[in-house]
């Protein structure tokens, strides 16, 4: 992963770590994902293995981020700041609630 990706990557680490430490840490289509009872919720995937514009934090179908009849299931990320950590960190307490 190169540098401003796996910056970016260790500190979503580092926030869905303290904020919702049932989430397994494991390797998913080989980026870092974020399972509970083995199903994947949330992954971060790299701008440049994915020939993106940006890096994206995932949620999948098992993630409890229901509200209405749309809600959003990804997030660009162009830098990880506290505004945005501390969103992510709101973001997986409700996945996991």
């Amino acid at each position: 992963m190169q540098e401003s990706d796996r910056i970016m990557a260790e500190r979503v680490h580092a926030v869905i770590t303290a904020g919702a430490p049932v989430l397994a840490p494991k390797l998913w289509y080989g980026m870092p994902a974020y399972a509970l009872e083995g199903k994947v919720v949330c992954f971060f995937q790299s701008a440049e293995k994915f020939r993106a514009r940006y890096a994206t934090l995932g949620f999948s179908d098992q993630a409890k981020l229901d509200k209405g009849t749309m809600w959003a299931a990804g997030f660009a990320l162009t830098e990880v700041t506290a505004e945005v950590e501390a969103r992510i960190g709101a973001l997986v307490k409700q996945a996991v609630s």
